[in-house]
């Protein structure tokens, strides 16, 4: 265990803490309004990547205190990072201009879950990158994550009539609106992709 160890088990576990907080948070506070619907909450695509960050930095603090190296989570460090690279500079295009109370149940979470954990699962992969160098073209299969989500929201939206994101609602957005909207995404998952992979290390290619 080097000397910097400690620092980067404490940051990792303190800001999982503030992710599951706001998380919690939120849960909590639809609760108490009475509107809570877990098959809703756990539809947006915020929640669900902030979850993810969650578990990708418990499991790298946990690892690093193990003294232990691990491929598995070097690979999904990626993941959850492309995954998170793409919330933040989605919201900051397509959603920032929607009042917080639109988005979260209390503001604080908004700016904890679209703006702090993006920056921090960025920050996290630079100053602790992972040893396994990722290959860009395997790990477009990530963006197979993001794919299926639209399809899920479009599919469940059309059933329930419920949908996580204006920009995906055809109530609110033309389809032309939605293609674009999606295909921006994914060209943005592909530039996540790349970033991610060329900030991965030097050890063996996967």
């Amino acid at each position: 265990m080097n000397r910097r160890t400690p620092f980067l088990i404490t940051y990792k576990l303190l800001f999982a803490l503030l992710a599951f907080s706001a998380l919690v948070t939120e849960v909590a506070t639809i609760v108490d309004r009475g509107v809570f619907n877990a098959g809703n909450f756990f539809s947006f695509f915020t929640v669900e990547s902030n979850l993810l960050i969650t578990v990708a930095l418990i499991l790298s603090a946990l690892t690093l205190a193990a003294g232990k190296k691990s491929r598995a989570l070097d690979v999904f460090r990626g993941f959850t990072t492309t995954l998170l690279i793409t919330v933040g500079i989605g919201f900051a295009i397509l959603l920032s201009g929607l009042e917080n109370v639109a988005l979260t149940a209390v503001p604080w979470d908004n700016t904890v879950l679209h703006y702090i954990l993006p920056i921090v699962a960025v920050l996290d992969y630079v100053i602790d990158r992972p040893t396994t160098r990722l290959g860009f073209a395997r790990s477009l299969a990530w963006l197979l994550y993001p794919l299926a989500y639209l399809f899920y929201s479009l599919v469940r939206g059309s059933i329930t009539g419920w949908y996580p994101y204006p920009f995906l609602n055809p109530n609110h957005s033309s389809t032309q609106e939605i293609v674009i909207a999606s295909v921006g995404i994914l060209v943005l998952g592909v530039l996540a992709v790349l970033v991610t992979t060329k900030l991965s290390g030097v050890r063996k290619k996967i």
